[in-house]
């Protein structure tokens, strides 16, 4: 994604995936506010860009301004895009019958026909039972225990979060598994490759699990990595890459190489926030600032995978001095960056205004950033 979009200077973004029941990630949910609630942004220029974002994965459209929704209903709308439209406004007829040609999902409580899936807030769950002949999506998780809620409730999938909060380390230290040896791998050769150890022992290293060699190659030959050749072995990739480039996709590696079916979301928001983080570094002169940036915001959610507190997990796995000041002490230059990321996690537009103008952005260039991430992330997944 190489085109610029005037809308995007016009609109705040905001993304969370929709989880199934299963933890299968079924869709990204984009929220859009207009930052000019009097003006109403071009309908079609934002489908443009939401467009070469997502060519072809499933997207639910969130629209905070109605003058922008009823113009998004009016369009020529891809076949991969659907919207959320609120139950309220079905009293308009013909935006009713534009919801209802569009496939669209009704936001709110409602027994209407002709629509097949509601969204309710997590609040609304407990307000009955679901309305019947209906799938029901919830939104406004921002943890493991509102996933529960609202699965248990009947839910048939969550648009939201499992990460967000402090932080809680298990009473009882999680049992070794087969999963945390392949992490442990991943972790070993990330301090081989600080310290400089020879390609040979790096290899030996690797060759414990052909799983994660296979996964490192496929990264590297990826269209979001860009390389002009492909990449055959790992010997191959140090030759191509230099150290300092592999240390990246190794960490890509960890932060993307759990097992666990419950981490799905958990990775999900990982290399989105480290993919979001290196986009809004690219206009600085210094590449390192651009890679310890990428690897702050992957590192992130390392906690909830790895269950252990920041403070422990840097003790064996090496990060930038900057990277460990974000994450454990939450102070340094990267800090502003994750919370910005995790303002437009939450949807929140007030806090992505505050972010923004904490780090002096402008809002088109933070939303280009995203959705170039967001593009960047399903070519990798």
């Amino acid at each position: 994604m190489n085109s610029t979009h005037a809308v995007l200077g016009q609109v705040a973004l905001g993304y969370a995936p929709l989880v199934s029941k299963s933890l299968e990630i079924e869709a990204t949910r984009v929220t859009v506010f207009a930052l000019r609630p009097e003006a109403t942004p071009d309908a079609g220029a934002l489908l443009a860009a939401l467009a070469e974002a997502f060519p072809a994965k499933p997207v639910l459209l969130n629209v905070a301004h109605e003058g922008l929704l009823k113009g998004l209903l009016a369009a020529a709308l891809p076949g991969n895009m659907k919207i959320e439209v609120p139950a309220f406004l079905l009293s308009d007829a013909d935006l009713a019958a534009q919801a209802q040609v569009r496939g669209a999902l009704l936001k709110g409580r409602s027994d209407a026909a002709g629509f097949k899936q509601l969204v309710l807030d997590l609040q609304e769950l407990g307000g009955g039972p679901l309305p019947a002949g209906k799938s029901v999506l919830v939104s406004g998780a921002r943890s493991a225990a509102d996933f529960k809620q609202a699965l248990d409730g009947g839910a048939a999938g969550v648009l939201g979060w499992t990460v967000h909060g402090e932080f809680e380390a298990p009473a009882v230290p999680a049992t070794r598994n087969d999963g945390q040896a392949d992490l442990q791998v991943i972790v070993e050769l990330m301090s081989r490759v600080d310290q400089g150890e020879d390609v040979e022992r790096l290899e030996q290293t690797l060759k414990r699990d052909p799983s994660l060699a296979f996964k490192l190659l496929r990264y590297m030959n990826s269209a979001a990595f860009g390389l002009s050749v492909e990449v055959s072995s790992f010997r191959h990739a140090i030759m191509l890459l230099g150290y300092a480039r592999l240390r990246r996709w190794l960490a890509l590696l960890l932060a993307t190489a759990s097992k666990d079916h419950a981490m799905r979301p958990v990775m999900f928001g990982a290399l989105r926030r480290g993919l979001v983080m290196e986009e809004l570094a690219k206009g600085m002169t210094d590449s390192e600032v651009r890679d310890e940036m990428f690897i702050c915001g992957l590192f992130s959610l390392l906690d909830h995978m790895l269950k252990q507190p920041f403070e422990k997990l840097l003790q064996s796995i090496p990060v930038p001095e900057r990277v460990r000041q974000a994450l454990v002490e939450q102070t340094g230059p990267y800090k502003g960056y994750l919370d910005l990321v995790q303002a437009i996690e939450n949807e929140s537009v007030f806090d992505i205004r505050a972010a923004i103008d904490t780090l002096m952005l402008g809002p088109d260039e933070v939303n280009h950033a995203v959705l170039r991430a967001l593009h960047k992330a399903a070519q990798l997944e």
